[in-house]
């Protein structure tokens, strides 16, 4: 199983391993793809998942960005299958660690953080290290990050609430990698090179808590620590 985010930092990552399955096509049919969060609107009183039409959703970037593209040059036996792409649900997102642990549990986390706060997944600075996956209301700032992200236009058409793994879900992972790329992730890569363990004041901390996790960031993101 992998753990996937979505958003800017993971795209090039997902391109590239279409290309690689391109150039030496694997078996993807038994893969399954934990992903990591989805936003939420309200509906009739409880919170459902925004349509899978916005362009912004994590469902719509799965299966544009991930799934179509991974899939693109493999033959039909050797394709992702559709239902193996996983979401928490927000009628039960406690099921998720469950339905993640009883399936054998996750091989490997792709990780990004939040340019301004810190955030991972939709978990916001404060997160407890034994959080699990749950409906979290969205800081300002993760809203406001996102809003670079995604064509959502103007901050009040960005979701207040959101479905999302834990702190603890993505530790459960055997192994994982914290990709930083961009200008925008300097401090956050400064933070993560200072730390020792798992700060919730910066939630992308949590690479420290793997035993096998890296950190993987490009030059523009390094640039301050020369």
């Amino acid at each position: 199983m992998l753990g996937c985010p979505t958003g800017r930092t993971p795209r090039p990552i997902y391109a590239a391993m279409a290309r690689k399955l391109a150039a030496a096509p694997q078996h993807l049919s038994q893969l399954a793809l934990v992903m990591m969060d989805e936003y939420l609107v309200e509906q009739s009183g409880r919170f459902v998942y925004a349509s899978e039409t916005k362009p912004w959703s994590c469902h719509f970037f799965a299966r544009a960005e991930i799934v179509s593209r991974l899939n693109e040059s493999l033959p039909e036996k050797l394709r992702l299958r559709e239902k193996s792409v996983w979401f928490p649900d927000p009628a039960n997102p406690e099921d998720y660690d469950k339905r993640i642990a009883d399936a054998g549990g996750i091989d490997f986390f792709i990780l990004a953080s939040g340019a301004t706060d810190g955030h991972v997944a939709f978990n916001p600075p404060g997160s407890s290290r034994d959080s699990r996956t749950r409906i979290v209301t969205l800081s300002e700032q993760t809203r406001r990050d996102n809003l670079q992200t995604f064509p959502f236009g103007t901050i009040d058409a960005v979701p207040t609430h959101g479905v999302s793994v834990g702190i603890s879900t993505i530790t459960s992972a055997r192994a994982a990698a914290m990709v930083l790329t961009g200008p925008s992730k300097r401090e956050s890569l400064s933070r993560l090179m200072k730390a020792e363990c798992y700060d919730p004041d910066w939630p992308a901390t949590v690479i420290h808590e793997f035993t096998t996790g890296e950190i993987i960031a490009d030059k523009e993101a390094a640039v301050s620590l020369g």
